[in-house]
């Protein structure tokens, strides 16, 4: 394990230039959006960078980083013995963050991180390293933590990272986090998230159903109610809308059928679709019952969007991969069969830019 990489102000340390190439284990995005961040093992080895002609005017742009990929526990996942973790005990660059991406601005300097993981701080130096603060002095930002984090649902591994806000951490000054009513209610009312509020270590602002928020004149995001067991909150995800592109970021869904929305459609409006690839199939949790922890499997989404051209089945990226899913090994068959029927996996580090192809 390297050490912990100092605050960066300049991205061009960390990204490598490599018009053309294509980083092994990852699908070839080939509108030459889709960037791969130079980091080491400890951030979790992006080995490449992939930079089409327009990848400059791209970080002028707004852009999503993908700061984890993972499903809510990790990869490797706590007390998994299986030669699916073991693979990251031979081999630490495996390991993988909990899924969740950030929302950047690089004209206004303004960054938002969707869902708050377990995984927050090693995201926040992924996303220093890529998108620094400004800095007043030696290792001190002069600009907030973030503008932001929006919260999909209360699930272990999409706001428990919360806690790194608080007085035994950081001591945070009321980062805005929105979520949606029950959402809000659950932290408002639970410790210790009730304590980030009391504090003022946590500002909460309200998120309603298709109600787009504009994180400045750029950029608006839109929460979608999607349904998904939904114990203590209701569950969302959010179509991000930039100058030029979008993107929609969805990692937990029961079925498909059970959305009152076509799927289908939802890709047709968007330029990448981050979509829940917990499972890769129906089998992988040996003796538990898969009816209790529902989710589509790729194989199942991969089925219902087979019916889309293949620049629509392009668009498509599984996130939110559970550690007994194949799709971890990017050499593996599962990977060569998702490229082969035309669709991607969502890779750590990657960038997808929101701004015009030209801008």
């Amino acid at each position: 394990m390297c050490p912990r990489p100092a605050l960066v102000k300049s991205r061009s340390a960390l990204v490598r230039s490599a018009a053309g190439g294509n980083t092994p284990g990852m699908a070839a995005w080939t509108s030459g959006w889709t960037t791969m961040i130079l980091s080491c093992a400890w951030l979790t080895s992006c080995a490449a960078s992939i930079e089409g002609p327009t990848t400059a005017s791209a970080r002028r742009s707004p852009f999503v980083l993908v700061l984890g990929i993972a499903q809510d526990a990790g990869y490797p996942q706590t007390a998994c013995r299986r030669a699916c973790c073991a693979a990251v005990a031979a081999d630490p660059a495996r390991r993988r963050l909990v899924a969740g991406i950030a929302i950047v601005d690089p004209q206004s300097s303004e960054r938002w991180i969707i869902d708050c993981t377990p995984d927050f701080g090693e995201q926040l130096l992924l996303l220093d390293a890529v998108a620094p603060p400004a800095m007043d002095r030696d290792g001190f930002a002069s600009q907030p933590l973030l503008e932001g984090i929006f919260l999909t649902h209360a699930h272990i591994g999409h706001y428990t990272g919360l806690m790194e806000l608080g007085r035994e951490a950081t001591g945070a000054t009321r980062v805005p986090v929105y979520a949606m009513p029950r959402m809000r209610s659950f932290l408002e009312r639970n410790g210790p998230w009730r304590q980030l509020v009391e504090l003022g270590n946590v500002e909460l602002r309200p998120l309603a159903a298709e109600t787009p928020v504009a994180l400045n004149e750029r950029i608006r995001v839109t929460p979608l109610v999607v349904p998904h067991r939904d114990e203590y909150s209701e569950t969302v995800g959010f179509r991000i809308n930039g100058p030029g592109r979008s993107i929609l970021y969805l990692p937990d869904i029961d079925k498909w059928e059970r959305w009152e929305r076509s799927i289908e459609e939802e890709v047709k409006r968007v330029d990448v679709a981050l979509l829940d690839g917990t499972f890769f199939s129906g089998d992988e949790l040996g003796g538990r019952d898969m009816a209790e922890v529902p989710h589509p499997s790729v194989r199942e989404s991969m089925e219902r969007l087979s019916t889309l051209p293949p620049a629509e089945r392009a668009k498509v990226r599984f996130i939110h991969l559970n550690h007994t899913n194949p799709l971890l090994d990017v050499d593996g068959e599962a990977m060569r069969e998702v490229r082969g029927r035309g669709f991607g996996v969502a890779a750590q580090g990657e960038v997808m830019g929101l701004g015009r192809l030209l801008e």
